[in-house]
């Protein structure tokens, strides 16, 4: 039967070592290559671009009278605006843009 090779404790830290850089460098280079696409931005409507807006300048304006605490709240739907507003709205406050 024959004797196992034996390999010194350096050189089994330098084994581990270069399976480890070899390991992060093949992960880093996935996450670069598999980088998500942008999406497309679809376009807002008028409706909704022109709600987006007068909500802007409501909050310009409440932090400009020094009640801008960060805090919106809406108590109805906007009579005229569709549902597909919702989404844009959401998106644009978190700042999905």
């Amino acid at each position: 039967m024959p004797k196992p090779i034996r390999m010194s404790r350096r050189a089994s830290v330098a084994a581990w070592v270069v399976l480890c850089a070899g390991g992060i460098a093949a992960t880093a280079a996935l996450n670069a290559s598999s980088a998500a696409d942008p999406q497309p931005e679809e376009p807002v409507s008028a409706e909704c671009a022109e709600y987006i807006a007068d909500i802007e300048s409501r909050l310009a304006q409440a932090e400009r009278e020094g009640k801008g605490d960060g805090v919106l709240a809406f108590s109805r739907v906007r009579a005229g605006t569709e549902d597909d507003c919702r989404d844009e709205l959401r998106n644009h406050l978190r700042g999905d843009r």
